[in-house]
């Protein structure tokens, strides 16, 4: 989720490379020795608590070298997966810092203290997954805080959450619950995942989307609620006009006659662009997209068990969208094509 957020132009080699490299890991990757028990799964919270005391006994305005000197260089392995692409560097952070101060002051004051009282919700997750995919080590899980661009990511020993922006979008502890109850769940299907990188330089947006739509849907199984409903709702009174619109991009994201910016743009209309959807349309709507075609690839398979498996190391997305039994209507011409 949000794992794209603010990315820079070359930005469409960029996801597509962040998706290669955050999917191509072995399935249980993660050592024996490393395995999360679900009966006693918590949170990490050193590096959060190591920020929020430093932005304390700085008066809300760190500045570079004090981040680097008693936030990055003392972390361990949470900041270190977030630092690429997100907390970037020192620098950076301080100056995001520096434009919304509250912004964090809030995720320490309000959030921080809640996260705890979700930890029961993540062992029912972990406990869900363990029932499900009872083979694949269960990754650890940490909150820190970032550049204010990612809610979460995940590679095959941990998922990382970034505390400053599921902070701001949860108006209370109840709301702050649910919106962790769908970020424990869908994150940890992506350090399950693996992806075949030659095909995602091939069909980009339909291997980002069944990727996230994957992560969305098992996160629906485990808990029982629909990830996004708002999104959800929106989607659904637009069904034809949404799955046009992605037939028409898939075609453009996969057609390498085309420039960079032109291929990125239909990427980014679907992928990664929260806080910066099309007008009108609701955030990262490949999400939806891409759980409509895991949910059908799941269901129209004799045995829905091994469908899942088969998701989590799909090879070829057009032959995932074939089973789901979801017909892409044809696109218009694309030039250059």
């Amino acid at each position: 989720m949000e794992r794209w957020a603010k990315a820079g132009l070359r930005g469409f080699a960029a996801l597509a490379l962040a998706l290669a490299l955050a999917l191509a890991m072995p399935l249980g990757a993660t050592s024996e020795g490393e395995r999360v028990d679900p009966l006693t799964a918590e949170v990490e919270l050193d590096d959060a608590i190591r920020f929020a005391a430093l932005f304390e006994q700085t008066a809300g305005a760190p500045d570079a070298a004090q981040i680097q000197q008693r936030y990055l260089d003392p972390a361990g392995r949470a900041v270190t997966i977030f630092t690429p692409g997100r907390i970037k560097n020192a620098e950076h952070l301080a100056a995001t810092i520096a434009r919304d101060p509250e912004g964090y002051r809030d995720a320490i004051t309000r959030c921080l203290p809640w996260v705890r009282g979700t930890e029961p919700d993540l062992r029912a997750i972990y406990l869900a997954y363990r029932g499900l995919l009872p083979d694949l080590p269960l990754p650890r899980i940490a909150m820190v805080f970032g550049a204010g661009n990612s809610g979460g990511t995940a590679q095959a020993d941990m998922q990382v959450l970034g505390l400053e922006v599921l902070c701001r979008m949860a108006p209370d502890e109840a709301a702050f619950r649910r919106l962790m109850r769908s970020f424990y769940a869908h994150e940890t299907v992506h350090s399950f995942q693996r992806l075949d990188r030659s095909r995602l330089e091939r069909d980009p947006l339909l291997a980002s989307a069944i990727a996230e739509g994957t992560a969305d849907y098992l996160a629906l199984l485990v808990t029982g609620e629909i990830p996004h409903p708002e999104r959800n709702a929106w989607a659904e009174a637009r069904a034809d006009f949404v799955w046009a619109e992605f037939a028409r991009d898939v075609a453009t994201a996969g057609n390498a006659a085309l420039g960079e910016r032109e291929r990125y743009d239909a990427l980014r209309r679907w992928i990664g662009n929260a806080g910066s959807a099309p007008e009108g349309w609701p955030d990262e709507l490949g999400y939806w997209v891409g759980m409509q075609i895991a949910a059908g690839y799941v269901a129209n398979s004799p045995d829905r068990r091994t469908a899942i498996r088969e998701l989590l190391r799909f090879k070829d997305p057009q032959a995932v969208l074939a089973q789901s039994g979801i017909v892409l209507a044809p696109p218009e011409p694309v030039p250059g094509s």
